[in-house]
């Protein structure tokens, strides 16, 4: 397998078990390190480190009802990007963004999450 097939590899597992609730298959994808980061000002913006810390952020992203469309899976010499467009409606709130969720990859593992948004000002008015 090439490096490029196991980056795509990882990147559709993490958006597999993503949408399907599977944390501990999340967790096996992760280094124990592992940060993530979110833009914007609201419950799920900052950045979160360590492996137990991502799954847990994962898990409060899915609770609000997201879907997680996956749009295209897009590889770099060394890492992975996920193409998504993430829809939810709550109460009166409705989020429809497009976004990339950047992975960076350390021996085979999730090393780093960065999340790049279409639109921050929608996300902060839907994660509060």
């Amino acid at each position: 397998m090439t490096s490029h097939d196991t980056a795509y590899a990882i990147g559709k597992q993490f958006h597999a078990a993503l949408t399907a609730g599977a944390w501990e298959a999340i967790r096996s994808l992760l280094h124990p390190d592992a940060t993530w980061t979110l833009p914007g000002d609201n419950t799920v913006s900052g950045t979160v480190v360590g492996a137990d810390a991502v799954v847990r952020h994962a898990k409060k992203i899915a609770g609000y009802g997201l879907d997680f469309q996956l749009l295209h899976v897009l590889v770099s010499r060394e890492n992975v990007a996920l193409s998504l467009h993430n829809t939810a409606r709550r109460d009166d709130a409705v989020l429809d963004e497009h976004l990339s969720t950047v992975c960076r990859l350390r021996d085979g593992r999730i090393a780093d999450i960065e999340t790049y948004l279409s639109d921050v000002p929608g996300m902060n008015a839907f994660f509060v």
